[in-house]
């Protein structure tokens, strides 16, 4: 049977030349394709791996390639090199010159998981903390518990962006950024500008602030993939890895969408 999440030949074609060429200690009864299938199928779903039907590979095979690309940092190699040829493929450089970052606090559903409460939006979960570019990539990502303060977290993203972007020198921001000592702190380690962008004065409700929507944006199309709208997974790097492979499926398509 064919799934809505199943690759397309023109998807599968815009990630296989990405991948290490190899993928595990394994000998292989599936194809690489046919276990992306049945990772994409959870995610978008939201289902346990458990309730994977008969006709996509053994769950068990499924989550052990998911939690050893995980592991192994594979599926973040294999996102990043994505964003890069879909930077390239809409015009741009492959290092972007402006990033914007925000965080996003999600309930958790397992007590074993690291997580803490997050005064402002009233839940007890993790936060995601990530920078985008101007299409909406993902160029960083951190979890944390839902306790730790927006410019604590960006301290660990920014860590994480490290030198891999040499272009990038500017970071848009929300007034949860703000703050002379971390701005300065930021300057001075990470040789980045941050810009805080404030809403506009007397609107009521949710402005549209320039720019800043892009990354709001990234977190609504995460909302279309069910297994990131709570987070389910015990250990942080497979909590990354949903997100990772989330990103990936997203864009695929948008090569997809570019060559057809």
């Amino acid at each position: 049977m064919i799934y809505p999440t199943d690759l397309t030949d023109s998807q599968w074609q815009a990630i296989k030349l990405l991948l290490p060429t190899k993928m595990g200690q394994r000998k292989r009864k599936q194809s690489i394709r046919a276990i992306i299938n049945g990772i994409f199928y959870v995610v978008k779903g939201g289902i346990s791996w458990r309730m994977m039907p008969n006709d996509l590979p053994d769950w068990r095979l499924v989550y052990y390639y998911f939690r050893q690309w995980a592991k192994k940092g594979l599926v973040q190699k294999i996102h990043d090199k994505l964003v890069t040829k879909v930077r390239l493929q809409a015009g741009r450089e492959a290092s972007p010159s402006l990033g914007l970052i925000d965080s996003q606090s999600v309930k958790t559903m397992s007590v074993r998981m690291l997580k803490g409460y997050d005064g402002n939006k009233k839940l007890t979960g993790r936060k995601r903390f990530i920078v985008v570019d101007v299409l909406g990539l993902v160029l960083a990502l951190r979890l944390t518990s839902a306790n730790v303060g927006e410019r604590a977290g960006a301290l660990l993203l920014f860590t994480a962006l490290g030198t891999r972007f040499a272009r990038l020198k500017t970071i848009l921001a929300d007034q949860g950024f703000d703050g002379v000592d971390f701005l300065s702190t930021v300057k001075a380690t990470y040789q980045l500008t941050v810009n805080v962008v404030c809403g506009v004065l007397g609107v009521k409700g949710f402005p549209i602030v320039p720019k800043r929507w892009i990354v709001e944006r990234t977190f609504g199309w995460w909302a279309f993939h069910r297994r990131l709208a709570k987070d389910y997974e015990v250990k942080e790097s497979h909590a990354e890895g949903v997100i990772y492979w989330t990103m990936i499926r997203l864009m695929s398509r948008k090569i997809r969408e570019t060559q057809s």
